[in-house]
């Protein structure tokens, strides 16, 4: 077989750049394969570029779309712990008010404890994961709760307040801290002689010893009158007064508030008397009653 050069005829000078490009491809092939390797390089770098790119991209859409996420998870726990912080100052204020009642109403120690945790259970079922939308109609059900709840107690401390007030001005107890010299009723007159109403009790007291109010109120007379000498008397504003007599000195004036177990007076012998001692009269309506039912209580005010 005999090998033949190829040919190619030019029909101007030179022949076309196709037909010398193929002619010096032949005539060189390893020119040729390099020029398609290189192509096919640039064409894949290119290709390359253009995926990472777009990977790249896609990428900083993912990360925006998950710190707007984020950001709104988190307005979701700012706003839940706001409506926590609400609830906890709700439960707080019931817990003094709680406490206070407790006070008022003098309960037992340790009868409510509002600092001790409340027991709870329950069985082993499944346990649930809690939507958004259930815990938020779970916390507006427990404020509306602690509200009712709240309204409650303050009319209960009202009640109770009004109560203890009542309390605290009732006559109770001793106006010195001594014994009775004499009691309330007929009694012989120590002045000239036969039987004659005492109104009061006498209590047996030095010149000077503190005369104290057996109850909350307003004084309402202090001065001289006659046959008690300096006296004291407290209106408690629910039909009782007190009369504190003989005193040496008075302490207190008119329209002077009182609260119970405070001083109002100096023990003495002024008046119709013949010796230091306090006298101690109860009135109730408008009429003198037997202040012996009164002795030995305790105020609630004073312990």
């Amino acid at each position: 077989m005999i090998n033949r050069p190829i040919i190619f005829k030019s029909s101007g000078r030179g022949g076309p750049i196709g037909q010398q490009l193929l002619y010096r491809a032949i005539q060189r092939p390893v020119a040729a394969a390099a020029l398609l390797v290189g192509g096919g390089l640039t064409l894949g770098l290119g290709i390359g570029v253009a995926g990472n790119l777009a990977m790249h991209a896609q990428l900083q859409q993912q990360r925006a779309e998950v710190a707007a996420t984020q950001q709104e998870a988190q307005r979701e726990i700012n706003a839940l712990a706001a409506r926590l912080g609400e609830l906890q100052a709700e439960a707080n204020r019931l817990n003094a008010l709680g406490e206070r009642l407790t006070r008022i109403g003098q309960l037992q120690d340790g009868e409510f404890d509002f600092n001790k945790p409340v027991g709870v259970g329950g069985d082993e079922g499944a346990i649930e994961d809690m939507p958004r939308e259930a815990l938020d109609d779970e916390l507006a059900s427990l404020d509306m709760q602690f509200r009712h709840a709240g309204g409650q107690l303050s009319v209960l401390e009202s009640l109770l307040f009004n109560r203890q007030l009542d309390m605290a001005s009732v006559p109770a107890g001793e106006p010195i801290d001594s014994y009775i010299t004499s009691h309330y009723g007929y009694r012989a007159d120590p002045f000239r002689g036969g039987r004659k109403f005492h109104a009061g009790i006498d209590f047996e007291a030095d010149v000077g010893d503190p005369v104290k109010a057996v109850a909350d109120g307003v004084v309402s007379f202090a001065g001289n009158k006659s046959g008690y000498g300096y006296t004291v008397e407290i209106d408690h504003g629910n039909g009782f007064m007190t009369r504190y007599a003989h005193n040496s000195r008075l302490v207190r004036k008119v329209g002077e508030p009182i609260r119970a177990g405070q001083e109002i007076a100096k023990a003495g012998s002024t008046g119709r008397s013949t010796g230091a001692h306090v006298h101690f009269e109860v009135w109730q309506d408008g009429r003198a009653v037997n202040p012996r039912q009164f002795l030995g209580q305790r105020s609630p005010l004073t312990g």
